[in-house]
């Protein structure tokens, strides 16, 4: 089912200034938001904050401001993303999200529901400029970068929407390479972490293999989650499905990874998109083991989910149980990732800034 929604919420990006331009409220720090304020007791900056991000209020929703602070703020700061439809799987557990920028670029938002929790699957670029072939927002191509304040948007309506669930897990594996937008994403992840309440041990950061962003995130404070969309464990096969990886040849990544394991203690996991006879043979299975155990990672198996512009099959149910129960034989923690929202387009590899129903359009 597929809705006109409203306008979202946000929520923003650190404490410092925000590098360029401002696009939501919450790309303001909480020293740009007293300027806007100025004329207000000094309280009035950080009771704003509390309500942004601590209850995840528009500001015209705060009523504990004055009517005319509340006008104010709700004109100069409106939303940066206008949420244009809102589609719900037929089984009620996956919403989805089309949002608009204020100069049209599209993003969506994934929202998956359990009966106590949920889980925000968030943007961090409009489109995607790493061009894999059986991923839709690949071939959609790629608009912009979102700024921190956008992505917090997408976190503040998730958890909206999620009510009276908790949002409990934010994973960046929506629209978009977030390492290719590593200032704006990681702004985001410490407001996330500090602001929002959501502990970095439930924050996912997925790459397809942006080496130099893997070593930047090393050195970070907050020990997030590492997921690279491995999909190929040699370079020839890899480099045709994931064309990044002529840049950042196998050995190379794998070697990130290790230092990733070793400076954080978090396991890794890989993400591996089963697609019938490219991917899913016995020797994609070995090949796939003998850098999965080394490294200990935890092994996610996708059944390709279909996308207009990749006409390959995925790989069928049995096929998906034999290629995992192989690599379980082989020492790999293995796991089948249950498809949720394929109905709604909300699925892996399916985001392509639409509504459910409508056609693919590319980005120019």
């Amino acid at each position: 089912m597929t809705t006109a929604a409203p306008a979202g919420s946000g929520a923003p990006a650190r404490r410092g200034s925000v590098k360029g331009a401002a696009r939501s409220i919450y790309d303001l720090s909480e020293q740009d938001l007293a300027h806007h304020l100025a004329d207000q007791p000094a309280y009035r900056g950080r009771q704003v904050w509390q309500a942004l991000y601590g209850q995840d209020l528009r500001p015209e929703e705060m009523t504990a401001l004055p009517l005319p602070v509340r006008h104010r703020l709700a004109t100069a700061l409106p939303p940066a993303l206008a949420a244009t439809a809102e589609s719900v799987s037929a089984d009620g557990g996956t919403v989805k999200w089309l949002w608009a920028g204020a100069d049209g670029a599209a993003v969506e938002t994934v929202l998956m529901l359990y009966p106590d929790r949920a889980t925000a699957c968030v943007s961090s670029q409009a489109g995607c400029a790493m061009n894999c072939s059986f991923c839709a927002t690949g071939q959609a191509g790629f608009r912009r970068n979102l700024s921190s304040g956008e992505i917090l948007e997408q976190v503040a309506a998730a958890r909206r929407r999620a009510q009276p669930r908790r949002l409990s897990n934010i994973v960046f594996m929506g629209m978009g390479e977030p390492l290719a937008n590593y200032e704006r994403v990681w702004s985001a992840v410490e407001r996330i972490h500090a602001d929002m309440g959501i502990s970095a041990r439930h924050i996912t950061v997925s790459t397809v293999g942006i080496i130099p962003g893997i070593r930047r995130l090393s050195h970070e404070a907050l020990p997030v989650n590492l997921a690279v969309s491995l999909h190929a464990a040699n370079d020839d096969l890899r480099n045709r499905l994931v064309p990044v990886g002529r840049r950042y040849p196998l050995a190379d990544l794998v070697e990130a990874c290790r230092q990733y394991t070793a400076a954080k203690g978090r396991r890794l996991s890989f993400e591996w998109a089963l697609i019938a006879g490219v991917n899913d043979r016995p020797s994609d299975a070995r090949e796939l083991a003998a850098i999965a155990v080394p490294l200990a990672a935890h092994v996610n198996l996708i059944p390709l989910n279909p996308t207009p512009g990749y006409q390959v099959r995925g790989t069928d149910r049995d096929g998906v149980r034999r290629f995992r129960d192989d690599l379980r034989r082989q020492g790999v923690n293995a796991t089948v990732r249950a498809n949720r929202g394929t109905d709604i387009d909300a699925a892996c590899g399916q985001l392509a800034a639409r509504a459910a129903g409508e056609a693919t359009d590319p980005v120019e």
